[in-house]
């Protein structure tokens, strides 16, 4: 036990030393910038950081709010689907189990209960962005 702690605490040391070490790298490699002829302000730094085919708008049919949530809304509809396949599975091999069979039905009404709450997520999502966003 005393071991990890001494381990513990080294690691906590170590964290401010990497982070001094590192801001002082940081002022070294400014004068490259400088050299360069390259005078970059806030935007342009933000420019830079926004992707090609990244839209600039955050709300909007191709917004980063809506593109965002249909990802997150997608996988939630995804696993319900896994976990609804795995409870079938479960509730085939159960082997006439009581509990076994009444863990996998809950595990069947939870999945149910997921990609119904997903399902109604996407519809709110879409008509909240689409009422106060003009087309």
């Amino acid at each position: 036990m005393k071991t990890l702690i001494q381990n513990a605490l080294r690691g906590l040391l170590l964290v401010p030393i990497m982070a001094l070490g590192v801001s002082l790298a940081v002022p070294a490699m400014a004068p490259a910038y400088a050299a360069s002829g390259d005078d970059l302000g806030i935007d342009e730094g933000a420019g830079a950081a926004q992707g090609n085919d990244q839209s600039a708008d955050l709300f909007g049919n191709d917004g980063v709010f809506r593109t965002i949530t249909n990802v997150l809304l997608f996988l939630i509809g995804a696993v319900s689907v896994i976990m609804l396949i795995i409870g079938g599975i479960r509730y085939t091999i159960s082997g006439g189990d009581s509990a076994a069979v009444t863990s996998a039905k809950n595990t069947i009404l939870y999945a149910i209960v997921g990609i119904i709450v997903a399902l109604l997520a996407y519809a709110i999502v879409n008509f909240v962005l689409g009422s106060f966003i003009d087309n």
